[in-house]
């Protein structure tokens, strides 16, 4: 066993997973985490793990490449992944979770490994020694000036939360249970609505009043959680088109589909709560209440949980972090998480599974197994690492920033199932040989 404790700072997905990862080699962690003597604008939970914007982690299916990674993850014996699979609810090829049962039972593993200490204190400077940041992306005061200083300057973008009703609330006349394409059974509320509807509800929010920024922040948002509003402005179909789209859906009354669709997805175990999917907003929470009545069977919602908007800071990671996570100007120091500027849950959790391997390697005096990017988790590190353009921004995983086929089939499914057994193929001849 090595005496000396890694810290580890920051209990997230991407924390968590890092420290799980050095504790089940042998390696003592120190875990900081400054809950619940301090919360961030985003998080309620005093547990680990909170899944703030959403409770799905994605599609499971291979042939996805957030199913890939989450299979590869897997395969290495991800904690996050089996705490997912142990609290998943039904969500159609999605998974899923309980968000609190989830975060409990993640902070129930990292309590009890006797390897693992956990010390609940903010913590502001980098510390010596073997160390793993993984604060996540609403860093900020004295640690992340000091991140500033040993990185470089950090860049920052808004991230928005979709708001959370309950189900109690709605009014089940007007809304129809089905997943798209029928797929998975009956997992999601859908809310139908017909063009008049769907017009009213656009100009009602469009003209809504959102919540004031920040004048340390600038209004640069990550596409893929463009708040609703946002989304709206660009054009008076664009949401028809995108979170509103109605293919695959048929509403039972007309037999047809309808002109626009709201979709809510379930949000805890007993399906109590429902989060309204694709609604990442920035309305002040009284425009909230106003403009999302408009939505059929939402006149009445009773909202849990109102929608947010917050800055999300993220690393000029290329050329500074290596494709493991690993400061290159300061051997032992590792960054996780969305700082890194990877994207999404399983993305962050990702890199902290490859982050604390990685620093555990180090440790026992290896090399770190290199991934690259024939698999999904390396792709992800060889973005971060080396990306070359002007503007390098906040990354979910996809199949373009993997490796292609040398053969690759004309089918997109079979191109994208093959790349997937590539993949998972080279991660298990890793762990065979081990590489993990």
């Amino acid at each position: 066993m090595i005496a000396a404790p890694v810290k580890v700072i920051g209990a997230g997905l991407a924390g968590c997973e890092a420290a799980h990862q050095l504790a089940k080699r042998g390696i003592p962690v120190l875990l900081y985490e400054m809950k619940p003597v301090k919360f961030s604008p985003a998080h309620k939970l005093g547990t680990f793990s909170e899944l703030v914007c959403s409770n799905s982690l994605r599609s499971d299916s291979i042939t996805n490449a957030v199913g890939l990674l989450k299979e590869e993850m897997r395969l290495m014996g991800s904690l996050i992944m089996e705490c997912a699979d142990r609290t998943r609810i039904p969500a159609g090829g999605a998974l899923a979770v309980d968000r609190e049962g989830f975060s409990r039972l993640v902070t129930q593993r990292i309590e009890e490994d006797p390897l693992i200490t956990i010390v609940h204190e903010e913590v502001t400077a980098i510390p010596e020694g073997p160390c793993v940041i993984a604060t996540g992306p609403l860093t900020e005061g004295a640690l992340l000036e000091d991140i500033e200083k040993v990185t470089g300057a950090a860049l920052h973008f808004h991230d928005a939360a979709a708001p959370i009703v309950a189900k109690s609330s709605l009014d089940m006349t007007k809304v129809f249970e089905s997943s798209r394409y029928d797929k998975g059974g009956s997992d999601y509320l859908n809310c139908p609505m017909n063009a008049e509807e769907y017009f009213t509800f656009v100009r009602g929010l469009v003209n809504a009043e959102t919540a004031p920024l920040h004048e340390f922040e600038t209004p640069k948002v990550f596409e893929g959680c463009m708040p609703v509003e946002a989304m709206a402005k660009r054009g008076d179909l664009t949401l028809c088109y995108g979170p509103l789209k109605p293919v695959g859906l048929t509403d039972p009354r007309t037999g047809k589909m309808p002109f626009a669709v709201v979709q809510l997805r379930r949000d805890n175990a007993e399906g109590t709560l429902y989060n309204i999917v694709g609604f990442q907003t920035n309305l002040k929470f009284p425009e909230q209440r106003r403009v999302f009545g408009l939505i059929p069977g939402l006149e009445n919602a009773e909202f849990v949980r109102y929608g947010v908007m917050h800055r999300n800071s993220y690393l000029e990671s290329p050329k500074k972090l290596s494709p493991c996570y690993e400061l290159y100007a300061r051997n032992g120091l590792f960054f996780a998480g969305q700082i890194t500027g990877v994207e999404g849950y399983v993305e962050s959790a990702s890199s902290g599974l490859v982050a604390g391997i990685a620093m555990a390697q180090r440790l026992m005096g290896k090399e770190p197994a290199e991934l690259t990017d024939i698999t999904a988790a390396g792709a992800l590190g060889k973005y971060v690492s080396c990306y070359n353009g002007s503007d390098f921004q906040p990354m979910n995983v996809t199949f373009g920033i993997m490796r292609g086929l040398e053969k690759a089939p004309r089918n997109k499914r079979e191109r994208c199932a093959a790349i997937a057994e590539r993949s998972l193929a080279h991660i298990r001849e890793i762990a065979e040989n081990g590489g993990l």
